[in-house]
């Protein structure tokens, strides 16, 4: 879940479309969120992910991709946004790695997303970092960045564990739908000071 655009481009990016994005990625977090819960709750580690748990769990990286593609075509930066063009290939590597990985277990699967998980949330933490000085109100995806590279070490861990399952994960992404809501508010507050 990363936000990646350099802070050289964030004068073209406009609050009210960063708000915008992350409503969007609020709602499919939420949706994804009750599908895991209402279908593969249940499968543990060691368990072969069913058909719904393999497409749930392929989404969710290449949603990522899509997510950061749009955000930067808003920002307008094509291909010089390098930080965004990492986190694609990030984004397309772990989608690769979890078609593999849902022909094997549960387990398997939490590793490539604990890895993931990880890696975009440190993307996510410097780029908020960056950004924090000219967009402001980044205290929001600071902490998610954060949050999210100790999920990703944790997930990482779990996927050796038996009773390791897909609620886990499902966790993860809500709480990153909630930090997505918290900046959104954030935002919100923000630019309505500024419009006084």
């Amino acid at each position: 879940m990363t936000q990646t655009i350099e802070p050289s481009t964030t004068a073209t990016t406009t609050a009210s479309g960063l708000r915008s994005l992350y409503l969007i990625r609020v709602i499919f977090s939420l949706i994804w969120v009750a599908l895991v819960f209402t279908t593969s709750a249940t499968l543990v580690s060691t368990d072969r992910p069913t058909a719904i748990a393999a497409v749930l769990l392929i989404v969710y990286p290449l949603w990522d991709v899509i997510a950061t593609l749009l955000e930067r075509r808003m920002a307008g930066t094509g291909s010089t946004d390098h930080v965004s063009t990492i986190n694609v290939a990030l984004g397309l590597v772990t989608t690769i790695g979890m078609i593999i990985a849902v022909f094997s277990t549960i387990g398997t699967a939490l590793l490539v997303f604990g890895i993931w998980a990880l890696l975009s949330g440190a993307i996510q933490l410097v780029v908020a970092i960056r950004r924090r000085r000219t967009i402001g109100a980044q205290w929001p995806m600071i902490i998610s960045g954060g949050l999210s590279v100790l999920a990703g070490l944790n997930f990482a861990a779990m996927s050796a564990s038996a009773t390791s399952g897909l609620s886990t994960v499902a966790g993860y992404s809500a709480f990153g739908a909630f930090w997505f809501l918290v900046s959104v508010i954030v935002l919100s507050i923000r630019s309505r000071r500024a419009k006084r």
